[in-house]
C-alpha cells in the first residue's frame, strides 16, 4: 500500500504521518518513510538521530549522481533513469523503518531543476510502482508538489485538515489536482478536534463518507520529538482507528 500524506502548512500531517509509520512498523510491515517536505521533519519525529540525517545527502542534491543516472551533462538526458540502487544507498533503516530523503524543489527564479526532478519523479515512481512493502509520504504543503505530479500513483491520498474554512478550502483544492493526476482514492484525515462542534463542522463541509479519521487535539504530543514514543501514544493520537481502516 502507497500512502501520500498532503495538507495546509500547520494542520499536522507530519505528526500523522509518522504515527502511521510507527504503527505499521510495530505491527510487523517493512515501512519506506518517504520525507518530501523541504522542511524535513520526518525523521526527528520518527525519532533517528540527528546526525544521521544531517549526513542523509538527499536526492536532488546530489549533482553527480543525477547527471550519471540521466547521461551526462549535455542539452539531452534520460527521461528513465536507473534508480534502484538509490533506494539501497541513500536510506536510513531504524527497525522496519527505511527512511529517504527526498529534497526541497528550486526556489524561483534559480536555475533549471529538470534533472534532479527527473531523479526524484523517478526515485517516487520506482518507490511506488515496484515495491510491495507500505510507503508513507510525507509531502510538502499545499499543492506545489500536485502539480509537479510527485504523488501520482499511491493508492491513497489522505488530506490532512482542521476545523477551520481557510484549512477546508485548502483541503478541497488539493482533492480537486489530485483527482485530476488520477489518483482515484482520496480521504479526508480531520486533525485537532477540541469539541464536539469541530467535529459538526468538518462534517458539514465535507462529504461524510471521505473522512476517514478524526484526531482529537492533545497538548501531550505538540513536542512532536517524542510524541510517539509508545502504543498509548498511538491510542490517544486516534492512530490506531486510522491505521487500521486504512489496512480493511
Amino acid at each position: 500500500m502507497k500512502i501520500a500524506i498532503s495538507g495546509k502548512g500547520g494542520v499536522g500531517k507530519t505528526t500523522i504521518a509518522a504515527g502511521l509509520i510507527k504503527y505499521f512498523a510495530q505491527k510487523g510491515y517493512q515501512v519506506y518513510a518517504v520525507d518530501a517536505d523541504p522542511d524535513t521533519s520526518l525523521g526527528m519525529i520518527l525519532g533517528l538521530p540527528e546526525e544521521r540525517i544531517g549526513s542523509l545527502k538527499p536526492i536532488v542534491a546530489m549533482r553527480e549522481l543525477i547527471a550519471e543516472r540521466t547521461g551526462g551533462n549535455g542539452a539531452f538526458f534520460s527521461l528513465n533513469p536507473d534508480v534502484d540502487s538509490i533506494l539501497e544507498d541513500y536510506t536510513i533503516r531504524n527497525g522496519n523503518i527505511l527512511f529517504l530523503k527526498m529534497g526541497a524543489v528550486k526556489p524561483g527564479g534559480s536555475e533549471c531543476y529538470c534533472r534532479e526532478n527527473t531523479v526524484l519523479n523517478a526515485l517516487v515512481n520506482s518507490i511506488i510502482l515496484k515495491r510491495k512493502e507500505i510507503v508513507v509520504m510525507d509531502m510538502s504543503a499545499g499543492i506545489e508538489h500536485l502539480t509537479r505530479g510527485t504523488a501520482r500513483g499511491v493508492d491513497i491520498m489522505l488530506i490532512v485538515t482542521e476545523p477551520t474554512l481557510v484549512s477546508i478550502q485548502t483541503a478541497r483544492t488539493i482533492q480537486k489536482l489530485a483527482t485530476e493526476l488520477g489518483i482515484s482514492k482520496i480521504k479526508f484525515v480531520a486533525n485537532k478536534i477540541r469539541q464536539s462542534k469541530d467535529e459538526e463542522f468538518i462534517l458539514s463541509h465535507l462529504p461524510p463518507g471521505d473522512v476517514i479519521g478524526l484526531i482529537p487535539f492533545q497538548t501531550e504530543i505538540l513536542d512532536q520529538a517524542a510524541g510517539f514514543n509508545s502504543e498509548q501514544s498511538f491510542t490517544a493520537a486516534g492512530i490506531t482507528e486510522l491505521a487500521t481502516r486504512l489496512l480493511n
